[in-house]
Parts: C-alpha cells; sequence; structure tokens
C-alpha cells in the first residue's frame, strides 16, 4: 500500500486549466471606434490642406506619370536607356502643352482687344434694360457714370488684393512648372523601387495576388485619364465646329473651355456655355443666335453623355454625378482650383482602389455610377457591340 502524497511539499500557485486561456477580448463600443475614426479624419484633412504646396505638385506628377508610363515603356523596348526614354518622354509633353498655351494665348490677346467694344455694347444693352424697367416697375436708371465710378471703387479696394494674389500665384506656377518634371522623373525612374518597398509590407505568399492588383489599378487608372483626355479633344472638335458653322468669335477658346468644364456633370455645361452665349449676344445682339449657341452645347453633352464617353471610357470605371459634384465641392474647400481639377481623376482612382479590395468594395460601388449595378445583375453574355463601340475599336486598330 503506498503512502499517502505529502500534501506540504507540492509546489504552490500552478496555474489552473482556465488560466492557461487567452484573456477574453474587450469589445469596443462603436461609439468610440467612429469617434476615433472622425478625429483620424479630421487631422487627415488639417494635414492635407497645410500641405497644399507640397502635396500638390506630387499628385499632379504621379498622374501625369501613370499618363506617361506606356509611352516611357514604348520606347525602352525600342533600345532606349531609362533615363533618355524618360528625357524624350517629357520633352514631347514640353511641346504638346507649349503649343497649346500658344493656341490659347493668341485666342486670349484676341479676345483682350476685343473687350473695349465689348464693354461698349454692354454698356448700351445695359441703359436700354433700364430704361425697359423704369418703364414697367418704376425704376430708377443708373447713369454710365455711376455705373463706372461704383465699378472703379471696387476696383481700387480691391487691387492690393489682386496684386498680391496675383504675386503669389505667380511664384506657385513657377515653382509647381519646375518640381513637376523632377517628380515625374522620379516617378518613372524608380518605378520599380517603389514597387519592391510595397512589397515589404506584405507576407510573401501574397506578394503575386497584390502585385496582380497593383497592375489592374495601373492599367484602369491609365485607360480612365486617356478615355478622359480623348472625351475632351473630341468634345472640343465638335463644339468648335458648331460654333464656326454659326460664326461665333473665339469659337476654338471657348469650345476647349467648355469642353474642359463638360467634366463637370450639369454644372460644366451651364458655365461653359453661358459665356461664349453672353458674348454672341453682346457682339450680334441676336437672341435667337446666342440661344443657337446654347442648342450646340446642350446637343454635344447630349452626344458626350450618351454616346462618346460611354464608347470611349467604356465601363471600367465611371463616376455617378452626386459623387463627383461632392468631390469638386471638397477638393475646391480643400485646395482650390487645382483640388477642383485633381477631385475627378482622384476619386476614379479611390474607386478602382476601393474595387480592389472585398472589404472596401462597397464605397467603390458607391462611388460608381448607377448602370455598374444594374450590369453586374443582368447577363450581358449575349450583348453585342453597338454601331458607335465597333467604329472606336476600328479606329483605335488603326
Amino acid at each position: 500500500m503506498f503512502p499517502r502524497p505529502n500534501l506540504i511539499n507540492q509546489p504552490r500557485n500552478l496555474p489552473t486549466p482556465a488560466q492557461n486561456q487567452a484573456p477574453a477580448e474587450v469589445k469596443q463600443s462603436p461609439v468610440i471606434h467612429y469617434t476615433f475614426l472622425l478625429i483620424g479624419l479630421s487631422l487627415l484633412v488639417y494635414v492635407l490642406h497645410k500641405l497644399d504646396g507640397v502635396l500638390l505638385p506630387i499628385l499632379f506628377a504621379g498622374l501625369l506619370a501613370v499618363l506617361l508610363l506606356p509611352l516611357v515603356l514604348r520606347l525602352e523596348k525600342r533600345k532606349f536607356s531609362r533615363i533618355w526614354a524618360i528625357i524624350a518622354t517629357l520633352l514631347l509633353l514640353t511641346a504638346a502643352l507649349t503649343g497649346l498655351f500658344y493656341l490659347f494665348g493668341t485666342q486670349l490677346m484676341t479676345l483682350r482687344d476685343e473687350l473695349p467694344k465689348l464693354q461698349a455694347k454692354s454698356l448700351v444693352y445695359f441703359d436700354q434694360i433700364q430704361q425697359w424697367a423704369s418703364e414697367k416697375f418704376g425704376y430708377h436708371p443708373m447713369s454710365k457714370v455711376e455705373l463706372i465710378d461704383s465699378s472703379m471703387k471696387s476696383v481700387k479696394k480691391s487691387a492690393g488684393g489682386y496684386l498680391g494674389s496675383t504675386l503669389s500665384m505667380t511664384a506657385a506656377v513657377l515653382s509647381v512648372t519646375t518640381l513637376i518634371p523632377i517628380y515625374i522623373f522620379c516617378f518613372l525612374y524608380y518605378r520599380d523601387h517603389m514597387r519592391q518597398f510595397m512589397f515589404r509590407f506584405v507576407a510573401p505568399d501574397k506578394r503575386t495576388t497584390v502585385l496582380h492588383t497593383m497592375d489592374s489599378i495601373q492599367t484602369v487608372v491609365q485607360a480612365y485619364i486617356q478615355g478622359l483626355l480623348t472625351v475632351i479633344v473630341v468634345v472640343s472638335v465638335l463644339n468648335a465646329t458648331g460654333l464656326l458653322l454659326l460664326g461665333v468669335k473665339f469659337a476654338i477658346f471657348f469650345a476647349v473651355f467648355a469642353s474642359v468644364l463638360a467634366v463637370i456633370p450639369y454644372i460644366g455645361i451651364m458655365v461653359g456655355s453661358a459665356i461664349p452665349a453672353l458674348v454672341t449676344l453682346v457682339e450680334t445682339g441676336s437672341p435667337g443666335k446666342a440661344a443657337a449657341v446654347v442648342g450646340v452645347f446642350m446637343f454635344v453633352q447630349f452626344l458626350e453623355g450618351n454616346f462618346i464617353t460611354p464608347m470611349i471610357t467604356g465601363s471600367k470605371v465611371s463616376i455617378n454625378p452626386m459623387a463627383a459634384i461632392i468631390a469638386l465641392i471638397l477638393g475646391g474647400e480643400l485646395w482650390g482650383t487645382p483640388g477642383m481639377i485633381l477631385s475627378i481623376p482622384l476619386v476614379a482612382v479611390l474607386k478602382v482602389v476601393f474595387d480592389a479590395s472585398k472589404a472596401t468594395e462597397p464605397w467603390g460601388f458607391l462611388l460608381g455610377d448607377v448602370t455598374d449595378g444594374e450590369d453586374t445583375q443582368n447577363d450581358t453574355s449575349d450583348d453585342k457591340p453597338g454601331f458607335f463601340a465597333k467604329a472606336w475599336r476600328i479606329i483605335k486598330r488603326m
């Protein structure tokens, strides 16, 4: 018979099976979670606003680098070194921008020479409107001298601010035009190095998936930016054709100006057509011709929304008008005019990034157009391309 165990010599404070288990997770309250999320977003917006002078050239350079990357790769396949391929691409970009600035500069100089005549005619129409209002409603008309004096007083009050803003804007433009080519060169030259840098944050077994995701994002963003520029060119040609047929002065300038603004849903076409319509009304005195100018822009906008943009950009990246308008407002509040220019491409990039992950795919669906959700529900296997899509494919093959 064995003796009883000595309880005195046994080790004490041994962990029980319940103590070996992992501690229970503390569930965070949704209120605390969203509070920290709002604080983080507020800090992010504050940093983005304060660092606009640093971030804006980098963002512009990043978008231009993505747009120029196919040309650089094509030159590298033709036995160009990477440095010379990038330099040749930047020279082509500089030549294209110089031609555009020269074209717009000549149009603006001609418009400046015509301003005194337009001002004199507008004063005549202003007097006629005042006389009509005085006869109908008893309105006391304002003389030309009073109108000019009030205008000169307002100009004198704001002259200092205009001068300061002009000098600061000129300095900013000069610094940006110097930095953006340098950033583009760095992005294109160190693209492999930056890709390896991103891989170091990912486990080795997931790098292939990340590589495919990055390639798809790059392809879709390139297609979107190229399609957007193509739409602007096509709409500019159509607008210029219509305005030239009507005999409108500065037709090319107004056509390109309105086509760039047409990227903004609803608001762009209103602003882009109002200015040339007013100039035409003052120049010719014909309300019918001014209405015809508006009709040209409305017709081209109809073609752009229903045929041109779906045919060129397709349904890869389509932003709904509500998201585009909100992005424009937020971009203008955050970074001013450059923010409004960057807002639409950045929202398109965000949509592509959101669609690449299942966790953020609902946000990409929210930014996308309504037809995207309908297309995913319908079976399009039997759908055949239309006439415009076939024509565009033939043109691209040529």
